[in-house]
This record gives C-alpha cells, structure tokens and sequence, in this order.
C-alpha cells in the first residue's frame, strides 16, 4: 500500500465517486448574451436560428458567361450560338446577350444560367457559347447555405470559431451562453511559500495549476492565498467561496494530524467520499456544504492533478452544461511492465516515442511517486490500469491519454 493510501479503513471507486457528487449537485442556469467575439468555447443556452438567407441572393457558382439558357438550347463545340458580350454589371441581360460573371457575383437581371468560361470562346465584342445549359445551371440559388430560420445549433452546443463565422454570416450578432461555472481554488498547508523557499518550506504549485486547469476546461478560477493548518482558517476559506459554484482545496486532505480538511467539511455540511481508489490521488474527498461541492484534492502535486482530472474535471463540466469529450488516446506498444493493484485505477505517466520499425512506443516515466512534479512534466500522457487488473505487461498495446489536452 503506497504511503498516501495508509490509514483509509474504506475506498470508493472512482466511478461511484464522481456519480455521487453530480448526483448531488445541480447545474447552474445563469445565462450571458455575448457578442460573437467573446462566445468561443462557450456552451449555448438557447437554440441559434438564421436571421437572413446565405446567400441572400442568386450568385454565379463559377466564372463565366451568365445567359438566358433557352437561348443556349442548339448550342455545341461544332455549332455555337453566338452573342453580343458585356461586362461585369452592364445591367440587366437582354435576349441575344451574354455579360461575364465572376464566382460569387450576383446573377444579373434577365439571366438564369451560367455558362462555364472554358465552354466559351470570346471574338471581340462577341462570345461564342459551345454547349446548351439549363436554367439554373451554374447558379447559386438564395439560401442555398442556409435559410433564413434554419436552426443552426441546438442548445447545449459548444462554440467554435467555425461556428461563430456561420452565425455572423447568418446575421446573428449575439449569442445566449451558459455563465462560465465559478471556482474557488484554495491551496493549503503551513510549509507552502509563494516566494523563495527556505529550508522546509515549499513553494504553492497545487492551487496555480489546478487554476490554470478550471479556465481551460472551461470555468472562472479564482486562486487564493495560502490558507494555514488551522481549523479556523480553513472554516473561514470555505464559508467564503460559498458564493462559488465550487471550492476546491489542495493538501490536508488525508488522515493524518494536520489532514483537517475532512473534519472541517463534515462540520460546515456533508463528506460524501473520503478516499477514492486510484493511484496517486487515493487520499482526495468530495463534500457539500450549503448546496456547495467541495472538492478535496491531496497535496502531492502529481495525485492533485490526477484527482483534479478525474473529480473535478467531470463536476466543472457537469455543473457549467460543458461537452464531457473523451481525452485524446494515442496506441502505444508498452515498453516495460506497469504494476498496479487489483481494486485501484492506476494512472501511469508515461512518455511516448518510436522504436526501430517506427511503431509507437509507451515508455513509463514513473508508476510512482506522487510528490515529482517533474514526472507530469516530463510524461507525453498516461495509461489507465483499470482496478480489474494487476498491472500491464510489457509489449502489451494500451491507450495513451493526453490529460494536457487543451480543451
């Protein structure tokens, strides 16, 4: 049993954990109206529909000669129907009249074809047509993208840049969205110093980076000082991110004595789970508090960022109405054995790279050590032990996940 997981009498699974606190939770409904500017990445609130036709008006779908296309029913390469030629925008098309058209141009008034420029031969003030088309052919009709009260996204959507540019061509300036989910992120520990360290001290990385995580998964981090081991210090970090949609904390999340936080929670409201099966991150806990969850991350900067991956990743995303995509794998050959223990989900960092026949390869950073920050650096992902296993063996394929994904 690794050193983080000792004192625990009981652990829940991981999956039942996260179903315990969304279960417990409820999403937010507060809503902001944005301009297409600020809405990328944010979650629809309500249906998008077209205001105006794309295009808005009939447009030649090539260059070429726009006609009357009952003027070009006899026309072919051995006997082509000529016509007088005008230039772009000379008005509308009279009958015996061809008038060149650029791809995009409106389609001028008395045409409703477009003959293909390299169907065509120009003799000065004159054009010969070379083959027949019909009426339509070659022409982008009014709304031929989209409709004018055509749904464009549903609710719930997550907006790309791509999407942004269809509702601005759409005439839609302004979108509702889902608020951005709060959250309060609250380092703790006595040893922690955000300046140089002396002997004992150690410098705060948890709350930063666990801060830096919530605003790419999509919520509003709010990163606080340094909160000290102290029951009155941690009650008072709490009650005052209550206005949050979620507190997190980093360290003291454990059993032993300066391990308050669990105490702490179940005094303010309800510890839901305390101890979760995975490795590193078995010492993480999960509470409410007036309504408010209360995520518990450990201390060890590796089982934090694991446990805020998988605790608080799905609950901010859960909370704000996000998508819950799957992180991106990449399949790897595994380069040596992983341990594991039966009962635990197991993350293994591990980096990846290409051996002589240029097959990917997983080679494994660390299996353990939770305090080495430089293992998560160093590491192109991990791979997942499920608790059904007893580690991996070597040469085996397995999926790499990359929990750097910028979402």
């Amino acid at each position: 049993m690794s050193d983080e997981s000792r004192g625990f009498s009981e652990v829940t699974r991981l999956a039942d954990a996260v179903a315990t606190i969304q279960e417990a939770t409820t999403p937010i409904d507060r809503t902001d109206r944005l301009p297409l500017s600020a809405a990328e990445d944010r979650v629809l609130a309500a249906p998008v529909t077209a205001r105006r036709n794309v295009p808005h008006y009939e447009r030649a779908a090539m260059d070429g000669y726009a006609v009357r296309a009952s003027e070009t029913f006899d026309a072919s390469e051995r006997s082509p129907v000529v016509m007088e030629r005008q230039n772009v925008d000379s008005g509308p098309v009279e009958p015996g009249q061809a008038q060149w058209v650029h791809t995009g141009s409106p389609i001028p008034e008395g045409a409703d074809a477009v003959v293909k420029v390299e169907r065509t031969r120009q003799r000065d003030d004159r054009v010969e047509i070379e083959t027949a088309v019909a009426e339509g052919a070659n022409v982008g009709p009014v709304g031929e993208d989209v409709s004018e009260g055509q749904q464009l996204f549903e609710a719930g959507h997550q907006l790309r840049p791509s999407d942004l540019g269809l509702c601005k061509v759409a005439g839609v300036g302004k979108v509702a969205v889902s608020q951005r989910p709060t959250v309060g992120v609250v380092p703790t520990g006595d040893e922690l110093v955000q300046h140089d360290p002396e002997p004992g001290e150690i410098v705060e990385t948890n709350g930063f980076t666990v801060s830096r995580y919530v605003e790419r998964w999509g919520g509003a981090a709010t990163d606080r000082n340094i909160v000290a081991d102290q029951r009155s210090a941690l009650r008072s970090a709490i009650q005052r991110d209550l206005t949050k949609d979620i507190v997190v904390t980093t360290g003291g999340s454990s059993v032993g004595e300066r391990d308050l936080l669990p105490e702490v929670v179940e005094d303010l409201g309800e510890v839901l789970v305390h101890g979760i099966a995975i490795k590193p991150g078995h010492p993480a806990g999960l509470g409410i508090v007036e309504g408010r969850p209360i995520v518990m991350l450990p201390g060890y900067p590796v089982s934090c960022i694991v446990g805020a991956v998988q605790l608080l990743r799905p609950l901010l995303k859960h909370i704000g109405h996000l998508p819950t995509n799957p992180l991106p794998r990449t399949e790897a050959r595994l380069a040596r054995k992983i341990p594991s223990e039966v009962g635990v989900r197991t993350f293994a960092r591990v980096r990846l790279g290409d051996n002589e026949e240029s097959e990917p390869i997983a080679e494994p950073t660390r299996t353990s050590g939770a305090s080495v920050l430089s293992s998560v650096a160093e590491a192109d992902g991990w791979v997942v032990v499920p608790e059904s296993r007893e580690g991996i063996p070597q040469g085996e394929t397995v999926a790499v996940e990359n929990w750097e994904y910028n979402e």
